[in-house]
């Protein structure tokens, strides 16, 4: 089993991502992980939870210190 991290990342605007969307995306990926960039979310995905929580955080914080002002995590066994 694998772990999924769906994350959300606000304000958004369908079609033209802002920094704060670019920044969270850009920080998640890494080798071992999958990212996939969604209309409205994201998720990263692999096999190795540590690396997935890992890119999760990462995520998050890269969002928030580029302006997000919110971002939505959501963490599930696959």
């Amino acid at each position: 089993m694998g772990l999924t991290a769906e994350f959300t990342v606000e304000p958004f605007v369908p079609g033209a991502p802002g920094p704060h969307v670019t920044a969270a995306i850009e920080a998640s990926r890494r080798p071992g992980v999958t990212v996939v960039v969604g209309p409205f979310g994201n998720e990263i995905t692999g096999q190795d939870d540590d690396l997935i929580l890992a890119a999760a955080f990462d995520a998050v914080g890269a969002g928030l210190r580029a302006g997000a002002t919110r971002v939505a995590l959501e963490l599930r066994r696959t």
